[in-house]
């Protein structure tokens, strides 16, 4: 922290009042940042300047289309998504509800690919959401495969909040979901990050043979039978494979 640059910092936490408001005015800057408001007003007096930041003729600002070149040239680079994304079309075909990459971002998990299904009634989903990595079957596909040391120093530190009716916020229930995922090499979700929805949720390895994604099929639970689930767990378990073996992952017995 000492090392970090003090406006450079502060800067981003303006950048990122915009991750949940689409538009925010001066005065609404420097209320939810709580920062000065002659610190407020250069620091953004620069951002859009740099085209970080744009005024509409109203005064509010919004974010820059230069984020549209940063962030497609993000998408473009992360190969996994490129190698997962045909493989996910596939998946998404057969089953018919919506497919899910995520990758990790320090505790949390961030969707970095979608592929909806033909269902009328769509996900409250969408590429760049976050979710904890202990809610939801795609992040605690993440979660499980993680080593064990770091699983407990993340389930000690971190305070586990309900998003759905049916998130997970016991540690010893977690610990017990985690233990079943290893074991059967998915996980399952109802109603964590959604209410009446479910997903299915399977590790993606790299090379290296570490976690390095997960991928997911979702919908409304009325989809998510006790007759179909099988079906889907082996769909979204061989699609986890398919991708893994692309990135360089082989199985332990052909190693």
């Amino acid at each position: 922290m000492q090392n970090k640059n003090k406006t450079v910092v502060k800067s981003m936490a303006l950048l990122n009042l915009f991750l949940t408001e689409p538009k925010l005015t001066l005065s609404e800057l420097i209320s939810l940042s709580g920062m000065p408001k002659t610190s407020v007003h250069r620091m953004v007096s620069s951002l859009e300047e740099m085209g970080l930041l744009t005024r509409d003729r109203n005064g509010a600002y919004t974010l820059g289309l230069v984020f549209l070149e940063f962030g497609q040239l993000v998408s473009e680079r992360l190969d996994i998504r490129q190698i997962a994304k045909p493989v996910m079309e596939e998946l998404c075909q057969e089953v018919d509800e919506a497919v899910h990459l995520i990758m990790r971002d320090g505790n949390e998990a961030i969707y970095v690919e979608k592929i909806e299904g033909t269902q009328t009634v769509r996900l409250y989903t969408a590429i760049g959401r976050r979710s904890p990595l202990y809610a939801g079957a795609c992040a605690r596909s993440i979660l499980s495969f993680l080593p064990q040391e770091e699983i407990e120093t993340y389930i000690r530190q971190t305070e586990f909040v309900p998003i759905g009716s049916g998130t997970i916020t016991d540690p010893a229930e977690l610990l017990q979901t985690i233990s079943s995922s290893l074991e059967n090499g998915y996980t399952v979700s109802y109603s964590e990050l959604e209410n009446y929805t479910a997903a299915i949720g399977a590790p993606i390895f790299s090379h290296k043979g570490q976690v390095a994604a997960g991928i997911s099929i979702a919908g409304f639970e009325a989809r998510f039978t006790k007759e179909r689930l099988p079906y889907l767990t082996e769909k979204v378990k061989g699609a986890a494979l398919q991708i893994s073996e692309k990135m360089g992952y082989k199985l332990p017995h052909t190693q």
